[in-house]
């Protein structure tokens, strides 16, 4: 909000001494709508159930020496240093089921900072081209930005953004 405030604060010297043109634009609407997103999704699902897999193979392998862990600890006889030594397994397989849930997560957000860079690159080169064509001084992004208020003299070039991706 504070950023719209600065930008509209700057540009108002300028809308008062001649009559701007301003656009709207909502680029989440078409970035939703833009194919190649649906793609980087799959990607990201296909990876996504893969670590889930994996960390599924973790928690059970957990999930036994846990069992195991409660059949050492519930005898008596059993000797001190062999129920520690299984106390410690467990604490390992859970540092390392953490650490294998951190990590991929870590890899997730990555790929889909990877695939979706050049989406928002090639959407943001289509607004820049609908607002010079159009000869806008100033675009809006409403995903971005909230507007409170659009008046009669602004435009919404989302349709123009789409055709010139060639979404329908």
């Amino acid at each position: 909000m504070k950023r719209f405030l600065m930008i509209v604060m700057a540009l108002l010297p300028l809308m008062l001494a001649a009559q701007a043109r301003i656009g709207i634009v909502n680029s989440q609407q078409i970035f939703d709508l833009m194919p190649e997103k649906a793609q980087a999704e799959a990607q990201l699902k296909t990876m996504s159930d893969r670590y889930h897999a994996e960390y599924e193979f973790l928690k059970g392998e957990f999930d036994k020496k846990y069992a195991d862990y409660q059949i050492v600890a519930a005898d008596a006889s059993m000797p001190e240093t062999i129920k520690e030594r299984r106390v410690q397994e467990l604490q390992e397989s859970d540092k390392k089921m953490r650490e294998f849930e951190r990590r991929a997560a870590d890899d997730i957000a990555a790929r889909r900072a990877m695939l979706t860079k050049p989406l928002t690159d090639k959407l943001q080169a289509a607004i820049r081209t609908a607002g010079e064509q159009g000869g806008y001084d100033l675009v809006l992004d409403t995903a971005v930005t909230p507007v409170a208020y659009v008046g009669p003299n602004t435009t919404d070039i989302t349709p123009v953004v789409k055709k010139l991706m060639g979404i329908q």
